[in-house]
Formats: C-alpha cells, structure tokens, sequence
C-alpha cells in the first residue's frame, strides 16, 4: 500500500529530528502581530484573500524558529466559507490550493538556503495542510462542545469535508492535519472520507478537550479512538488549542489507546477576558517554563509536538532548542 511509504517519511523526519519533530505555532497569533485584521468569520484565512505576502513570511518565521513541520493558513479556509464573500467556486478552490502552494514555496525556499549556507543535507520540513472541524467553519465556538445539532449526521460532515479535501490533496501537501474535532461523530466523517476517497497522503486527526478528560462533546477519548484506529490512512492522533496542563495527562491517556503516533500541539493556557477586552497571562506556559514542559511530554510519548493559540515563533523557538539540544535517549 503507497500510504505505508507515504507515511515512512514523517516517521523518518522524527527520527532524524531526534526522536521529537517540532510543529509551528499559532498562526492568526502572528498575522495579528504583523498587523492583520482578521476579526473576519474566515479567520486567519482572510489573508489569503488579502495578504498572501504576510501568510508566506509567517511561515518562514516558523522555519527560522525550528519547525519541521508548517501547518497552512487553511484552517477556517472553506468553499462556503469564500463563496460567501462573493467568491466563485473556481475562485474558493484556487485560494485552497494557493494556501498549499504558500507554505510549499517558503519550506523550499528556507531548504534551499540553508543547504547553500551549511554545505550539507539539511532536514526539510513537511507541510501539512490544514483542515478544520466543522464547527471552525461555523464559527460559533462549537469546535469546543461538539454540539453540531440534530441536523448534522455522518453524511452531512462526510459531505461538507469532502470537496476541500479534494482540493487540498490536489495541491501537493506532505500531510493532513485535521484539527479540533470535538466529537466521535466527525472522526469517524473524516476516517471514512480517506478511505472512500483513496488518500495516500499521511494523516493525523487532532481533538479539542475542555475537561482534560474527555472530548468537548462528552464522549470519551476511547470511543473516539477505537474509530481511528483501524484506519491505515491516518499516521497520528492528538490533541490541539487545549490548554497545556491537560497535555501531560492526555498524552498519557492516548498511549494506553493507540499505538499511533502522538501530536500535540496545546494554546498558550491564556484566557480571553470579554468584559476587558484582553487576554489574561497564562500561569503555565510561559515561553520560559517550555523547557520542562516539552521534555516532559516528549519523554511521555509525544513525538510531535508545537504550539495552538496565543503561541508564537518565540514559543516554538524554545521547544525546538530543548527538544534538539536534548534528543529522546
């Protein structure tokens, strides 16, 4: 089977990284730093219409940070999503692609500078592009409740996702990144979606958690996991954008689950404060206290691991610098 040897290369990136590759970090986080204005329902995604210079240099902030893998600005990218905008279809499934293409060309760019630089073979970082739940294309915070409603069944999520897969595979990523899925119901979509639609490119499938326990609809981790599982197409499970003290437990959960391989990749543990207008400090995820945190979930089990919201190259930065200066023994 292909994706066997498809999936070969992310586990030869981890080996090479020292038994730990590194993932970027928020990336809205840094388009706002920049200056974007993305209080769109697209998100992050907006500068695709509108800044695709800005997607671009982020990413290769990333890559100067340590990254081994970029995940694209694809997250809250959708064809209803553009085409409510005034896009036609063939204009959506363009800037799709394009979000491919962006991070594609800043890695083959940054490769090939640092080759030219060092004299010698220099790990090249994988894209993964990614696709978001549902409930991130509603933006309506349901990603976090798993309450999608009566209306929305197996068919209607297979129905939604299948198209934008489409055309994202299309486009050439390395990966697949499924990210925040909030229910047993959406894995099981996005399982039967590789199979039906043959994918061959590598996969991992990223829950959302509000308990530290269980996934943001209430079902347990288990139930979600015994669906993925099965499924040859999908190469890891994770969790992302939960807060980073539920990390250490989660990651401990899921090796007793899945003998896939672990991603994770949590917020800054910040807390948006509405009447304020602010987000509050987090009080345990300080770029300054990544050392311990990042050892620690490595030496659990994780062997992907980066940053979600409210994170930043810096952030990333320090995990690489931990990570690679002391590599799994």
């Amino acid at each position: 089977m292909r994706i066997e040897k498809a999936r070969g290369f992310l586990e030869d990136l981890i080996e090479k990284a020292g038994g730990c590759a590194v993932v970027d970090g928020g990336f809205a986080t840094q388009l706002e730093k920049h200056g974007a204005a993305i209080n769109d329902s697209l998100w992050s995604a907006v500068c695709l219409m509108k800044d695709p210079d800005l997607i671009k240099r982020v990413h290769l902030e990333y890559l100067e940070a340590g990254a081994d893998i970029l995940v694209t600005s694809s997250y809250q990218a959708t064809l209803p999503g553009f085409m409510s905008k005034g896009l036609s279809i063939e204009e959506a499934e363009s800037l799709l692609k394009k979000s491919v293409k962006l991070a594609v060309d800043a890695r083959d760019k940054f490769w090939d500078a640092k080759r030219r630089v060092s004299g010698h073979s220099y790990n090249r970082a994988l894209v993964a592009a990614s696709i978001g739940s549902y409930g991130a294309y509603l933006a309506d915070g349901s990603e976090y409740s798993g309450n999608y409603g009566p209306n929305v069944d197996l068919e209607k999520l297979k129905d939604f996702h299948r198209r934008r897969l489409q055309v994202i595979v299309e486009a050439g990523p390395d990966l697949l990144a499924f990210e925040t899925i909030p229910n047993k119901l959406e894995a099981q979509a996005c399982v039967e979606l590789l199979e039906e639609e043959n994918i061959e490119i590598p996969a991992w499938i990223c829950f959302s958690s509000v308990d530290g326990d269980n996934a943001p609809s209430g079902e347990s981790f288990k139930d979600c996991i015994d669906i993925i599982n099965g499924s040859q197409r999908v190469a890891a499970i994770g969790i992302n954008c939960a807060p980073p003290h539920f990390i250490q437990g989660l990651i401990e959960k899921f090796k007793q689950l899945t003998e896939k391989i672990i991603v994770v990749y949590p917020n800054s543990g910040e807390v948006w404060d509405g009447r304020a207008k602010k987000w509050l400090p987090s009080k345990c995820f300080g770029d300054d206290k990544l050392n311990l945190l990042a050892t620690r979930w490595r030496d659990s089990g994780a062997k992907l691991i980066g940053g979600c919201c409210r994170t930043t190259p810096s952030t990333i930065l320090a995990i690489s610098k931990v990570l690679k200066q002391s590599p799994r023994s």
